[in-house]
């Protein structure tokens, strides 16, 4: 799958399967549509975070067709992500953002986080109260940061060179119009249209450059936390279990809110997981919780160690929405 502000721990939640994007630049990017290509990431949703390393094994490592792929100088060596899979968790410290914990924040996905905190206590983990004071900052940092980058690298898209062309039209601006109307979902327009807008001369400085400053604090409340406070931070995925088909089409801002928790990882280009730790109640006891693993730069193996003990520790992983077979 490709992540960009978490397109791969977000499904994973709302399905109760595992995901991870790595460290931004590990896996090749090359064969991708590009949407935002200071964000998009490739990387495995399994069932398992072993099933995730064994992926990672192969996937990881610079690839010279892409110009955003990491180097082994940089960092980017091939390693066995399942080499620490058995490694105790004691003396793990894992930092929770009060910023995760507070409105909006439902509560039957708050109450299956927690208690996934409290298993890894067992398991010999120590919880560290921290802050990452900009993540309400993510959105509309990334807001204006992916929609810009998009609007540029689809503008290839017109019917001449790449994708869909429109069977009828009478000139060639003509085509351009029919093409890109009738190939792009409504999404993707908005998307194109105020990322046009905030790269428009006059706007740039005051929307563009100053969303990449504020991506600099985010990456930076993560480094403080990751300095002196823990090891790894937790939290949910996403503020609700997964919605109704077609209950948000009409309202993309409660779409945009949905990220709040993955889009800080992803501005900072840090590698982070998600793995099932349980379903949500009432109406909803039939949809999965995911509990969001996010690490510094190059610290997949870690993630992956974290979530395997907590899975040879709960059967999470091995649960299927209702009406959904395991198999």
């Amino acid at each position: 799958a490709t992540d960009t502000g978490g397109s791969i721990r977000q499904p994973a939640a709302f399905c109760g399967v595992t995901g991870i994007k790595p460290t931004y630049g590990r896996c090749s990017r090359f064969g991708m549509i590009a949407f935002a290509s200071s964000l998009d990431q490739a990387g495995p949703i399994a069932q398992t975070a072993e099933d995730c390393a064994l992926l990672l094994n192969h996937m990881i490592g610079f690839d010279q067709r892409d110009a955003t792929s990491l180097t082994a100088e940089q960092g980017n060596v091939r390693e066995d992500f399942a080499r620490d899979l058995d490694k105790p968790l004691t003396g793990l410290r894992i930092g929770v953002p009060q910023e995760y914990f507070g409105e909006g924040l439902s509560a039957d996905v708050e109450t299956a986080v927690r208690t996934a905190l409290d298993q890894f206590v067992q398991l010999g983990a120590t919880l560290v109260d921290i802050t990452l004071p900009k993540t309400a900052l993510s959105i509309p940092t990334y807001y204006i940061i992916a929609p810009a980058e998009a609007s540029s690298n689809l503008s290839r898209f017109d019917g001449v060179r790449y994708g869909h062309r429109a069977a009828e039209y009478k000139d060639l601006q003509d085509m351009y119009k029919k093409t890109r109307a009738e190939g792009f979902g409504k999404e993707v327009q908005r998307r194109i249209m105020v990322g046009t807008y905030v790269l428009c001369h006059g706007y740039y400085d005051a929307y563009y450059v100053q969303a990449q400053k504020i991506r600099r604090l985010i990456a930076d409340d993560f480094q403080a936390a990751f300095k002196d406070q823990c090891d790894v931070i937790m939290g949910p995925v996403a503020p609700t279990v997964a919605w109704d088909l077609g209950s948000k089409t009409n309202d993309p801002v409660a779409n945009y809110l949905a990220d709040i928790f993955t889009l800080s990882t992803s501005l900072a280009g840090l590698p982070g997981m998600s793995i099932p730790c349980g379903f949500g109640s009432g109406a909803n006891a039939a949809r999965p919780v995911g509990l969001q693993i996010i690490g510094n730069y190059f610290s997949e193996a870690k993630l992956l160690n974290v979530a395997h003990q907590y899975q040879q520790a709960t059967d999470w992983h091995t649960h299927a929405p209702a009406g959904v077979s395991a198999n």
